[in-house]
């Protein structure tokens, strides 16, 4: 079983007793307070850009949610706050809640484009290890009509139901079709929200958020969070991936910079 997850004895309050960096200055998510966010016209100055030439095609149950993987090589992320060339790793979703906040209001999830910094790095646990070492295009997701790109996860949800189970996408996901206006985005330096919680993140979340259907958000709660063989944990969440967020923590002295504004 894992040493970590979502439920009262392993959730994100007890991360730091077994993940010191969790308990860091420089950690996320955390709630966006639009009043205090700093216009910055750098940043519209340069505006992101990506290229994802490659589809992701295998699908993991990583015992937290499921992970789309895909082959990096010819993908981009360059502009705005990101001074290097940056290219997709993964993407993932988290749902009970959006991990970010705005206002102190939450969205019914979140979806995460990992990149790392191929410009200085060599690898992405490298990257990973370094103060700009990642780059985390964040989008929120709300309840709303049926996302056709989202279903392909969806059906194939059912051959990786259990914690390390991986399936090869007949139907690959283009992650191109998965982001909404980056126009307008949030941007500050935090970490990964998973332990070990590397402080390793430049973020970049949209202020226009995705919208995906209940039923397919259901489909999400259908993972398991144990492996073959491993007993169902006697928790709350009765061994389900029902919720994955981590809860806003504090933004410390860090600047919010905002590119663009609604």
């Amino acid at each position: 079983m894992s040493d970590w997850g979502y439920a009262q004895n392993n959730g994100p309050e007890t991360w730091p007793e077994k993940f010191p960096l969790a308990a860091g200055t420089r950690q996320s998510p955390v709630d966006i307070i639009t009043s205090r966010t700093l216009t910055d016209a750098s940043l519209s100055s340069r505006p992101l850009t990506w290229r994802y030439p490659s589809s992701a095609n295998v699908l993991v149950n990583t015992g937290h949610g499921w992970r789309a993987d895909l082959d990096y090589h010819g993908s981009e992320l360059r502009g705005g706050p990101l001074a290097d060339t940056y290219v997709l790793e993964q993407f993932h979703c988290h749902w009970g809640c959006s991990e970010h906040t705005v206002d102190g209001r939450g969205y019914a999830g979140e979806l995460h484009l990992v990149h790392w910094n191929i410009s200085k790095y060599q690898s992405f646990s490298e990257a990973a290890g370094q103060p700009d070492g990642l780059g985390v295009l964040g989008i929120f997701v709300e309840e709303g009509d049926v996302h056709e790109e989202f279903q392909k996860i969806v059906d194939a949800l059912p051959k990786i139901t259990l914690k390390g189970q991986k399936t090869e996408l007949s139907d690959p996901v283009d992650p191109n079709k998965l982001l909404p206006d980056f126009s307008q985005y949030w941007t500050y330096e935090g970490s990964l929200t998973t332990p070990p919680c590397n402080e390793s993140v430049i973020w970049m979340i949209s202020k226009q958020p995705i919208r995906v259907s209940g039923s397919q958000l259901s489909a999400f709660r259908s993972l398991r969070c144990y492996g073959p063989g491993e007993q169902c944990p006697c928790d709350e969440l009765q061994g389900l991936v029902v919720k994955n967020y981590r809860p806003p923590v504090p933004l410390g002295n860090r600047q919010l910079r905002e590119c663009g504004s609604l």
